[in-house]
């Protein structure tokens, strides 16, 4: 059982900065490459999914880890509130239509977790119609990994309450960050106890393991990504497809 209070949210002390920056863009590069290979062989995919709090650094760790990576081979999906047309089927609908087709990359920035998380905060669904979800997304997303040899790789970004407080300030101090400023975030923010029993009731009935991605030190946030990405792409042993031998169709 994850217990969030219990996980530290910032990087291990032994750890050096510039140091650990370095091996991210080395890691960075190693990704790009094996993402080459990937589309070239199409017959697997990566569905990355960073699912956390205001501030917590989606675009910012999807900009850092992929740095290297070719848009041809990634893609970047983020899942606000449904539009009419979404609110009018079920919540995985628009979800499914972004799943990554084989040999691509797919990065979900917010997810088909933030029908489980907004809507349950605000008690906008009932706690039936969340177990439901629940069961259809662990559901869902067992369906990918079977039916489309796709890896699911889930973070949880995890982030401090004083950190975002910070974060959330810098983007009314900071005249290059006032256009990230919405005052919903702040909103949002009042409601960090039921928001993190949330996130850990979702994480907790998952059948794919999340993985817990300290975010307070940004370096460190990028690094512990790109790692579990790099890791992902060798488990699938990808091998660049060769013309066929003489005789061999």
């Amino acid at each position: 059982m994850i217990k969030l209070s219990e996980i530290s949210s910032r990087a291990p002390t032994h750890l050096d900065k510039k140091e650990t920056r370095k091996k991210t863009k080395k890691i960075a590069e190693e990704i790009a490459e094996l993402a080459s290979v990937l589309f070239a062989q199409r017959k697997n995919a990566l569905l990355v999914v960073l699912q956390g709090m205001d501030t917590s650094g989606k675009d910012g760790a999807t900009k850092n880890v992929f740095q290297g990576t070719s848009p041809s081979f990634v893609a970047v999906k983020g899942f606000k509130k449904p539009t009419d047309e979404e609110f009018s089927h079920d919540f995985l609908w628009r979800v499914s239509k972004e799943a990554p087709s084989k040999g691509q990359i797919k990065v979900f920035v917010r997810s088909h977790y933030e029908d489980i998380l907004i809507q349950r905060v605000h008690k906008w669904v009932s706690e039936e119609k969340v177990t439901n979800r629940i069961n259809a997304i662990n559901a869902w997303e067992k369906s990918l990994a079977n039916d489309n040899n796709t890896t699911v790789l889930k973070f949880y970004m995890h982030l401090s309450f004083d950190r975002q407080l910070e974060k959330l300030q810098e983007r009314i101090d900071d005249p290059l960050k006032q256009w990230k400023h919405n005052p919903g975030d702040w909103e949002e923010r009042k409601h960090w106890d039921e928001y993190m029993r949330c996130y850990e009731d979702a994480i907790n009935r998952s059948e794919i393991a999340w993985h817990i991605a300290p975010v307070d030190n940004r370096w460190y946030r990028d690094y512990f990504i790109a790692e579990q990405v790099l890791q992902a792409l060798k488990a699938m042993n990808l091998e660049l497809p060769t013309l066929p031998k003489d005789g061999e169709s």
